[in-house]
């Protein structure tokens, strides 16, 4: 365990200074994970829920992966013009993936362009956690508020998507508390 993981733990008993990822959860959800983390635990329950990273590594498959995805269940939106990983994403923006509609205006012709670049953390991690930050994404295409109606549609297309959240979540918490990455990247970058 590194340093700053048993600094954090011991001087508060909880992970801080860093972003609260589990703050609109009830304490019944968030303790579980935090004595987990305190007993030095947390790694290897979340291993064997979720035991390997996916196989989604280039930006070529993420976007084949997003398609997929995209056409079983928004079909009639409309395409997707750039998908891929975004490395500083997280680090700029707080966020774990964005979409965005960009307008163009090729002769004389108001039209969108849509980008989902997703972080680039995701490639390092299951791919249940992946499918869900692409869910949330692809959502947005239909919903653009964080609603009742989203999370409908994303619980319709990823049935498991609270769990999936949650479980994310608290994988960010015990990462931002010093935790070491529990699915290393095997690519020499």
């Amino acid at each position: 365990m590194s340093m700053r993981f048993e600094r954090v733990l011991t001087a508060a008993a909880r992970p801080r200074a860093v972003p609260d990822y589990l703050a609109g959860y009830p304490p019944q959800l968030r303790e579980p994970v935090f004595a987990l983390i305190e007993q030095q635990r947390f790694a290897e329950v979340l291993l064997k829920r979720y035991p390997r990273a996916h196989d989604v590594r280039s930006d070529g498959a993420l976007y084949d992966y997003v398609q997929a995805v995209r056409n079983r269940h928004l079909k009639t939106r409309a395409p997707l013009s750039k998908i891929g990983y975004d490395a500083t994403l997280q680090l700029l923006h707080k966020a774990l993936g964005t979409h965005s509609t960009i307008p163009r205006i090729p002769g004389g012709t108001l039209t969108a362009k849509r980008e989902i670049p997703v972080a680039g953390v995701f490639r390092d991690m299951p791919e249940d956690f992946l499918r869900m930050i692409v869910v949330h994404e692809l959502a947005h295409l239909k919903e653009s508020e964080h609603n009742k109606a989203f999370y409908q549609l994303c619980q319709h297309m990823e049935p498991r998507y609270f769990q999936l959240e949650f479980d994310l979540r608290a994988y960010l918490t015990y990462r931002d508390a010093g935790g070491e990455p529990l699915w290393p990247s095997t690519l020499v970058q």
